[in-house]
């Protein structure tokens, strides 16, 4: 299968606003009347990756994911369609966020993804899936599907 670039049905890409002052910035990071119900957090958490360091590939079978990036590095973000009976199987995105441009990416089951810091410092992302890793308590099964210790996998970070 080979995929082709463009939008993928459901993935929401959404510029976020910093408002500064003296003191520094904040965001707002979403928002209960912006986002869609289906996508709303059930926790949340926060990952540094080192340069050059990526994570992923990956997708999950019924967890959305929301991520934020917004600095202090950049990181190239890669999204694969991977559902079948999506209008947009077989896309591929590809796109840049962190210092330069915040974002907040909500990526719903079955789109692969996976990101890269390509900056000089370690970055920090935050996620806020829409499920619980593990379930409640951590005791089901860990929805993911790995794809990164794939040596033939479709899912190529270039």
């Amino acid at each position: 299968m080979t995929f082709s670039h463009g939008q993928i049905e459901g993935v929401v890409i959404k510029d976020l606003r910093r408002h500064a002052d003296q003191r520094g910035w904040l965001s707002e990071l979403f928002r209960s009347d912006e986002i869609d119900p289906a996508a709303f957090p059930a926790m949340g958490y926060v990952s540094e990756t080192k340069p050059g360091m990526a994570r992923g590939p990956h997708e999950h079978r019924s967890q959305g994911d929301c991520f934020c990036f917004f600095g202090p590095s950049t990181f190239r973000i890669y999204l694969w369609d991977n559902r079948s009976g999506s209008p947009s199987f077989g896309r591929r995105m590809v796109l840049e966020a962190g210092e330069k441009r915040a974002v907040a990416i909500i990526i719903p089951a079955g789109v692969v993804h996976a990101y890269k810091n390509i900056g000089g410092v370690p970055g920090w992302s935050l996620n806020f899936p829409n499920s619980l890793y593990g379930g409640v308590g951590r005791k089901s099964e860990i929805d993911e599907i790995r794809y990164e210790d794939d040596p033939e996998t479709l899912f190529r970070l270039d």
